[in-house]
């Protein structure tokens, strides 16, 4: 099957990406040929493939002439949005997060896309599942959003001090020189929203706070974003405990993988029961990511899937 589409002058270079690096990443994904002349886009291939690739660049366009940068990246995630019938592109990409240096944070995936919404609807979500699918980073977006808007007073961040296999040892230093190695990847997030003049003046403000879970106990957290990261490595006890702190016109953001468990005993890991305590209670959201969500290196979703296979294989 041949079909073409003619696309706006003004639009066909945003379409194609420098040296036609668009084009090859749509003719990867669909397995159909595309070719270009002028302003008309030719594609050629099955039927199925042919009709896919029409959807896909339909919405690609619709995403530039909304002011959106489509690169490679963006053509596998609207290509995947498609393939898995459970959206429009346009909608999911076109909610911008945060925006910062002209570099928009907003969802690549359906289950990122809920994600966004659970948090701005509830007032506790848990997000579950692999490295690499935003669960951090949108939840910060979020907070950095909701802070420099004025919809809360405070981010507070915070993880269980666990190593992950390896013992440092006694660190020397302050209280946040001490703590800087298992909060380092929230930092790192914050630098890619925050210029560091500004973070580092809210940081001595207060207006950020980043501390290990156990400085939690005893607070009352009102008018904040609290976000607790790699949860995975807190017990029962201290679930409840950080739980707990919610305070009114607050919000918190739950985050970890439980297949990435640093404790001793991994049944005895916070996160692997709270649902089947918290699960039925109203205002609060658990999203479960799939290793189809890792916006990362492509690779990443290949080895997220075959440890999950071998461990359903070694599991009695």
């Amino acid at each position: 099957m041949k079909t073409s589409l003619e696309i706006d002058n003004d639009i066909v270079a945003d379409l194609t990406g420098d040296h036609d690096a668009n084009l090859k990443a749509l003719e990867r994904r669909l397995g159909c040929d595309i070719g270009v002349r002028g302003n008309v886009i030719s594609l050629e291939g099955d039927e199925q493939e042919v009709e896919r690739g029409r959807a896909v660049i339909e919405e690609l366009v619709e995403l530039i002439a909304a002011g959106h940068v489509v690169n490679s990246e963006t053509v596998e995630s609207v290509g995947s949005v498609i393939a898995d019938d459970s959206g429009k592109p346009s909608e999911v990409f076109g909610d911008i997060v945060w925006e910062h240096r002209g570099r928009r944070i907003v969802p690549k995936t359906i289950n990122q896309k809920k994600y966004v919404d659970a948090i701005r609807n509830s007032s506790i979500t848990f997000a579950i599942g692999p490295a690499g699918t935003g669960k951090t980073y949108l939840a910060l977006a979020l907070a950095v959003s909701e802070l420099l808007t004025k919809r809360v007073n405070r981010i507070i961040l915070t993880r269980p001090a666990v190593e992950a296999g390896e013992k440092i040892g006694f660190l020397p230093g302050t209280m946040l020189e001490k703590v800087d190695p298992y909060l380092r990847p929230l930092f790192d997030a914050l630098y890619d929203m925050i210029e560091p003049d500004r973070l580092t003046a809210m940081m001595e403000k207060g207006a950020i706070e980043v501390a290990p879970l156990a400085f939690m106990r005893g607070r009352t957290l009102n008018d904040s974003f609290i976000i607790l990261d790699e949860a995975q490595n807190t017990s029962p006890e201290q679930m409840k405990m950080f739980l707990t702190r919610l305070g009114f016109g607050s919000r918190m953001v739950v985050t970890g993988d439980i297949t990435q468990v640093d404790l001793p005993d991994v049944r005895f890991s916070g996160l692997a029961t709270v649902f089947d305590i918290l699960g039925d209670i109203t205002d609060i959201s658990f999203i479960n990511f799939e290793s189809k969500d890792v916006v990362r290196h492509k690779l990443v979703q290949k080895i997220v899937a075959a440890y999950k296979q071998y461990s359903g294989e070694q599991r009695p």
